[in-house]
């Protein structure tokens, strides 16, 4: 088992809110393993959020000797939130820079907290362009939110 986990996560959402869906692909030593799921009604940012919480839930709960965790996604609004926007909105009640009620707040605190205890490496790649395993779990989210949902590696 390799010490250091590599997790690419995405989510999409059909009308933005809509139906929707996220993906996520572990990449382990050589093995891919990939979850996914869905919810009836919710936005993209949502599913953006809910990429990353239930993947460091899984590795929680299925890989608790890893040490290292890198989470690569092509959401700015996640990693810029989860790396510098959310310190200031906690500091300032969840509040954001115009003085309003930050959007998400429960996914964020449930994000936050999951970092607090695996504390993972935030990589921001570039959607669409070309990237094997981003483009994978777009196609993973994108499937569940059109309610057919690819295989899944296992």
């Amino acid at each position: 088992m390799s010490e250091k986990i590599i997790i690419y996560t995405d989510g999409a959402a059909k009308g933005n809110p809509g139906k929707a869906g996220w993906g996520a692909v572990f990449l382990i030593g050589d093995k891919e393993v990939e979850i996914g799921g869905n919810k009836d009604h919710a936005t993209n940012n949502q599913m953006e959020l809910t990429a990353p919480i239930e993947a460091l839930k899984c590795l929680k709960n299925n890989f608790p000797q890893v040490r290292l965790v890198e989470i690569i996604s092509d959401s700015k609004y996640v990693i810029l939130g989860i790396t510098e926007w959310i310190y200031g909105w906690q500091k300032n009640g969840w509040r954001n820079a115009a003085k309003k009620p930050v959007v998400n707040k429960e996914l964020w605190e449930e994000l936050y907290s999951l970092t607090q205890e695996l504390k993972p490496k935030w990589t921001y790649v570039k959607g669409h362009n070309e990237d094997k395993y981003n483009d994978r779990a777009d196609l993973i989210a994108t499937s569940f939110a059109e309610g057919d949902p690819v295989e899944l590696k296992k």
